[in-house]
């Protein structure tokens, strides 16, 4: 069972909390596409409370910036932890990250 959750923190920004990977990655999937699909403005993942993360998390994310795309919205990434941020480095995505 994971802890791994989305928690809105004011108007369009939410706190992602646990871990990102290949089991938790489908379940937030489903939960960001009606905040994305329904929400005005930019939206900020805010990834502060992020344990854990492996290359499905990257995949997450960029996951959420096409589907964002799709839906005419803006996103960003607060606070990515050090792990992730390595992961995009080596990936090649880390200047494709819109990062607040």
């Amino acid at each position: 069972m994971s802890d791994t959750a989305i928690k809105p923190q004011n108007d369009n920004s939410y706190l992602i909390s646990g871990e990102l990977n290949m089991q938790t990655v489908p379940g937030l999937l489903q939960q960001v596409e009606p905040i994305l699909g329904t929400s005005h403005g930019e939206v900020c993942f805010d990834l502060q409370a992020v344990t854990r993360s492996d290359s499905a998390g990257l995949a997450l994310l960029v996951e959420w910036m096409q589907f964002a795309r799709q839906q005419d919205r803006k996103l960003s990434f607060r606070n990515l932890p050090d792990q992730l941020r390595d992961i995009a480095r080596i990936s090649g995505l880390e200047d494709l990250l819109p990062l607040a």
